[in-house]
């Protein structure tokens, strides 16, 4: 007589549960749906603006490099010139926010390999530094005890050319003056929506095309101003370019990891949401049949 209250009481406790966990994983889907809708239209965006400089920026550096390949001394300009990388400067472009599946771990754990696979060197003796746009991979960078020397998060809050050319500024004026010997650019280049390639490039100094190379035709063209001073005015333009890109990609990739996070979240929910109210519906038949088997047993019993 007393364990079948105790039962029914515990049935009743557990379908309350079960109806608040409901509703909570409700409540987490209309969240995770809005989400998926403002990083899809954010991702139109953000993909018109990359989709729209990468033609400016493959035909400037093709440009830069066909002229700079027949120039007699193309190590002539500060940026191209190469030095043993005694001093690194590595670039990491997270971002901000989370909830965006692994798009800023592949992106740290990138640009961590690199520190300890290609200037393992460098790092061991000190002269090895991370400068940090996006607060996620700083966050990763600083757990990892990684030399953290700067950051730049206020880019992706308001990501514009002009604010991104003193950046670029800024680093060219520290190789210039020798405080760094090579930079390096880690980011996640947009493919598409599902799709982010983690890419490591040379940012400074600029790597010139080989005279040797044939994938470039050369054209007999008269200059004006001459080739050096084209070089010399084209070499900055094309990194602060560079630069630029790499954060409108890495922007455009962002807002495609959330969108299909957050899609891949709101499906997931629907899911558990049919599961526990199957539970629920089943455990709430039991608990009306162990109802009426006590309501037919006690009239059983009043009757015998």
């Amino acid at each position: 007589m007393i364990v079948q209250p105790f039962n029914h009481l515990q049935k009743m406790a557990s379908l309350k549960e079960i109806r608040t966990r409901i509703s909570s994983v409700k409540t987490t889907r209309q969240v995770t749906s809005a989400m998926k809708m403002v990083s899809a239209a954010k991702l139109k965006k953000a993909q018109d603006a990359i989709l729209q400089i990468r033609p400016y920026a493959d035909k400037l550096h093709e440009i830069l490099s066909s002229i700079s390949s027949s120039l007699e001394n193309s190590d002539e300009s500060v940026y191209t010139q190469q030095r043993e990388p005694e001093k690194v400067l590595i670039i990491l472009v997270s971002s901000n926010r989370g909830l965006c599946g692994a798009f800023n771990t592949n992106i740290a754990k990138t640009a961590y390999e690199l520190a300890l696979t290609k200037y393992n060197r460098q790092l061991k003796s000190g002269q090895l530094g991370f400068l940090i746009v996006g607060k996620q991979g700083e966050k990763y960078l600083k757990l990892k005890k990684m030399p953290v020397v700067g950051q730049a998060n206020d880019l992706l809050d308001l990501l514009t050319f002009e604010q991104t050319s003193k950046l670029a500024t800024n680093l060219m004026a520290d190789f210039e003056e020798q405080k760094y010997d090579r930079v390096e650019l880690v980011y996640n280049e947009f493919k598409n929506a599902a799709v982010q390639i983690p890419t490591a490039e040379q940012f400074l100094p600029v790597a010139m095309q080989n005279e040797e190379d044939e994938s470039t035709s050369h054209f007999d063209f008269i200059y004006e101003p001459t080739k050096e001073q084209i070089v010399e005015e084209l070499i900055p333009r094309s990194l602060k370019i560079q630069l630029y890109r790499a954060l409108l990609d890495s922007n455009a990739a962002e807002q495609g990891a959330r969108m299909t996070a957050m899609h891949k979240a709101t499906d997931n929910a629907t899911d558990l949401i049919k599961d526990l109210t199957l539970t629920f519906n089943k455990a709430r038949q039991a608990a009306i049949t162990n109802e009426i088997l006590e309501v037919t047993n006690g009239a059983e019993a009043l009757n015998g």
